[in-house]
């Protein structure tokens, strides 16, 4: 005769003792932890602005979207004229981009400038993260964190010298009789003026250290006066200076190339708004499109909103109205500007993260590049 074996003993539970302590472990290690207030805020102050901002050009927003359909009876022709400009507009951008980083792959370049493109496009102040993105990937796909920081520095300086000389080749044309606006004619005037700022303190940051030096004395002493609780930074005149020399150094050897894709991107971008001016059926003065262009996309680099959303449409729009395009003629042109410059290419980005992600499926972690005692 069998016995049956003996019921399986479930475990024993843990001690009540036990799970109160690690409870109360936890708790008290929460507490000693300090409330990141300073990052809350900050954050709120950035998503405050946005919204009055975004508050306050909501009329020009919703005539836009109220535009929409009128985008069908717009001349076809035209219109694809304005898609391919921005498309070589990209292809530009992407060589450039390859110039800078001193490398000759696509792929990664590619991705990596269209995913952070789209993030710069979504987060209020993005250029910053939209860049960081951008940086990690390039990293992940095992370019040196050296090489990537000067490089989109100087792809971005060389971006804002641009949109900065425009002003200056229209300003002759005012000046020697064509008739303008007052306004667009003080644009112009500041522009240049702001150019030529530009270009002296490039030149002479260029050929000598000590303003170079000066300026991250001064941005490491606020720092460190500001951000008392973290790791003091140090050593940022310096690092400063290299990179300024590793700038010099990607574009010094083919400088000519990286002036005429310079030149190619911001031209191909404004023929794609001429080509959405000329598609609503309107026939400015081109010289006085392109100060509206120019001042827009200064006015876009400041990171009020999303990509500049809002912000752009409202001052295009108007400009162009100056420029002398009716007001509906005005929103439809900016609005078929901006499908082909920030909606399509936001809707591009998340399938060149996805792309990207599927080729590194196995990444190697990302090299760091630090900033004196801080890490980017």
């Amino acid at each position: 005769m069998s016995t049956a074996p003996p019921p399986p003993t479930p475990p024993a539970p843990a001690p009540e003792g036990k799970r109160s302590q690690t409870f109360e472990e936890q708790f008290e290690a929460q507490q000693g932890t300090p409330f990141p207030w300073k990052s809350v805020v900050k954050r709120a102050i950035v998503v405050t602005i946005a919204g009055v901002a975004l508050y306050l050009v909501a009329p020009t927003l919703i005539a836009e979207f109220h535009a929409w359909p009128q985008l069908a009876h717009v001349n076809v022709v035209w219109l694809l004229v304005a898609f391919i400009a921005e498309a070589g507009h990209f292809v530009c951008t992407f060589a450039l981009q390859r110039i800078a980083l001193r490398t000759k792959k696509w792929f990664p370049v590619v991705t990596a400038q269209l995913a952070g493109n789209a993030i710069s496009l979504i987060v209020p102040g993005g250029a910053a993260a939209g860049a960081a993105v951008q940086f990690r990937m390039l990293a992940v796909s095992g370019m040196d964190a050296g090489d990537a920081v000067g490089g989109l520095t100087a792809f971005s300086l060389l971006g804002i010298g641009g949109l900065l000389a425009l002003p200056v080749l229209v300003l002759p044309l005012f000046l020697f009789g064509s008739p303008v606006s007052s306004v667009l004619y003080t644009a112009a005037v500041v522009g240049a003026l702001a150019f030529i700022a530009f270009a002296g303190f490039s030149a002479v940051v260029a050929v000598t250290s000590a303003p170079l030096k000066f300026v991250g004395r001064v941005v490491e002493r606020v720092r460190n006066r500001l951000l008392r609780r973290r790791v003091p930074m140090s050593g940022l005149p310096d690092r400063l200076v290299s990179q300024r020399d590793l700038i010099r150094h990607v574009l010094g050897k083919q400088w000519w190339q990286a002036t005429l894709l310079s030149a190619g991107r911001l031209g191909l971008d404004f023929l794609c708004l001429v080509g959405a001016v000329r598609a609503v059926g309107s026939h400015p003065q081109l010289p006085l499109v392109l100060l509206a262009y120019a001042v827009a996309g200064v006015i876009g680099l400041v990171p009020i909103t999303p990509g500049g959303l809002g912000v752009v449409e409202a001052s295009l729009s108007g400009f162009l109205v100056l420029a002398g395009l009716s007001a509906g003629d005005a929103v439809l042109a900016t609005l078929a500007y901006r499908l082909a410059s920030y909606w399509i290419p936001l809707m591009v980005g998340p399938f060149a993260y996805a792309a990207f992600k599927r080729r590194y499926r196995d990444p190697r972690p990302p090299a760091t590049a630090t900033l004196g005692g801080a890490t980017a």
